[in-house]
């Protein structure tokens, strides 16, 4: 009977690593205008800091503006390893867009320590910037998170937070871009 405990801990322990969110393996191409804190993608024409009109791209378009690693995870939803993201750990003040179309998701000041290895903040920027999708895969019952402009990928919405909210979006890092507070 202990074999079968050990057997089933070593066949749980990769779903328990799919149901927290993900993580970045590389660096995008992103460079941040100095003048007036947006980030230009050369590559992606959707990509925006400012405009909130809702896009419907087909897959084949995504695929030609977006990075393959940012494909995966945002339109495949696809989960980077915990621990290895560049904002899983990081406290740096400022605000937090999507890697696929520059969407206002989140502010660093609702950003929290979850150490599930993944960013997590518990509250969205505003009522539009995340929606929410049914998610059953893997033999689970989840909450998908995604970007509210794009409908790509973001991670998964538990309800383990911190107060004020109770709610921890656990996001992947490579799904994030951020535009650290002037100084």
């Amino acid at each position: 009977m202990k074999n079968n405990s050990f057997v089933n801990i070593l066949f749980l322990l990769p779903l328990f690593m799919l149901s927290a969110c993900g993580q970045n393996k590389q660096s995008l191409d992103i460079k941040k205008t100095p003048s007036n804190n947006t980030i230009n993608k050369p590559g992606n024409p959707y990509y925006s800091n400012t405009d909130t009109t809702k896009l419907k791209l087909s897959e084949a378009q995504w695929k030609k503006v977006l990075p393959e690693d940012v494909y995966l995870v945002m339109r495949k939803a696809e989960t980077e390893i915990a621990f290895t993201g560049k904002y899983w750990n990081t406290d740096q003040k400022g605000t937090y867009y999507c890697a696929s179309c520059g969407n206002l998701l989140f502010r660093s000041t609702a950003k929290f320590s979850s150490s599930c290895g993944w960013p997590s903040f518990f509250e969205q920027e505003n009522k539009k910037s995340v929606v929410y999708k049914n998610d059953f895969s893997y033999n689970m019952e989840r909450i998908e998170a995604l970007c509210g402009r794009c409908d790509g990928h973001l991670g998964h919405l538990f309800d383990d937070g911190p107060p004020p909210t109770g709610k921890r979006y656990c996001m992947n890092s490579i799904a994030l871009d951020f535009i650290p507070d002037s100084k």
